[in-house]
């Protein structure tokens, strides 16, 4: 059974990784500027940000769980970090600051969800309501400007002529695989997804590995914050809406069981690659934005069906 499954995720993983291919080829005929080196370093720039909310959701929803508040924690971050900067903080102290603030409500979706025991679904969805909420208020509705070029830095510099949005994806993306593939914690976190009763009656302390999930998605919701305020150079109370969809909808698309205990960071990579290549195809062939929330929810459902198939045959 084990080797089956096996088998079933590296054909998910090939198929999904020629519908990269078959993107980038058939872009390539369609539009001369996507091969472009600053239309690609333009792509790399735009999956940086959902990628790293991927990464954490990806973790949350191994668990069986989701974390809807993951846009409103990148303007709580956002807000923090730009009123910050305009009091002349510490570039390093502000940032600590704003994802530990972004933590404390991954924190606060943890407790309610391992010990007071809601529903991931509803849990987050008031915290997703209290954050945007607090950035609102914090910020008066209005954006905060950042000229710090330090802080800037991070999401409009280069390191060694890479992007620096795509250095933190990177390291965020590797250090998500080393976790998941390689320790007890990620051993964990797929025994739980797959039956949270036998592991809990198996040693594992489900409790404490749910609450250090939503902890570990807060703080990718953190890192993103100061990702997209570098990137405009402001910080924003209205930064973040709608992220949450984009990064579930990476999850999905890279084959993560929506249930919880099947699935891999591998396929989420893959998943948000997709939707970036997509969304940039479909903006160079002047697609409308209304269109193109049509074809991402239709790729969505094909990508879920496709995956109960593909589970079905295993099976």
């Amino acid at each position: 059974m084990t080797q089956k499954k096996d088998i079933g995720k590296i054909v998910r993983d090939f198929g999904l990784a020629a519908v990269v291919l078959l993107i980038i080829i058939v872009m390539s005929f369609l539009s001369e500027s996507f091969l472009t080196t600053n239309n690609i370093t333009n792509i790399l720039r735009q999956i940086s940000i959902n990628g790293v909310l991927a990464v954490g959701m990806t973790f949350v929803v191994l668990t069986g769980g989701i974390d809807l508040s993951v846009g409103s924690l990148v303007a709580v971050t956002s807000v923090i970090c730009g009123s910050l900067l305009e009091g002349e903080m510490n570039t390093f102290l502000v940032c600590i600051i704003g994802v530990a603030a972004a933590m404390a409500f991954g924190l606060l979706n943890g407790y309610l969800v391992s010990y007071v025991g809601f529903q991931p679904f509803i849990a987050t969805l008031a915290t997703m309501t209290i954050g945007r909420g607090f950035a609102m208020v914090y910020a008066d509705g209005k954006p905060y400007i950042i000229k710090d070029p330090s802080f800037i830095f991070i999401g409009q510099g280069k390191i060694a002529g890479i992007p620096t949005l795509v250095v933190i994806l990177l390291v965020i993306c590797m250090l998500g695989i080393i976790i998941l593939n390689t320790t007890t914690f990620g051993r964990y976190i797929f025994a739980i997804g797959g039956n949270k009763n036998a592991a809990r009656l198996s040693g594992v302390k489900t409790k404490k590995i749910e609450m250090l999930v939503y902890l570990l998605s807060g703080f990718c919701c953190g890192i993103v914050g100061l990702m997209l305020s570098a990137r405009i150079s402001s910080g924003q109370p209205t930064a973040g809406e709608g992220y949450e969809l984009d990064a579930i909808a990476a999850v999905a698309i890279g084959g993560t069981s929506m249930n919880g205990g099947i699935g891999s960071l591998r396929g989420t990579i893959l998943g948000f690659l997709i939707l970036g290549l997509l969304s940039n195809s479909m903006n160079l062939m002047n697609i409308d934005s209304f269109y193109q929330n049509i074809v991402k929810g239709i790729i969505i459902i094909l990508a879920v069906f496709l995956d109960m198939k593909t589970k079905g045959k295993q099976d």
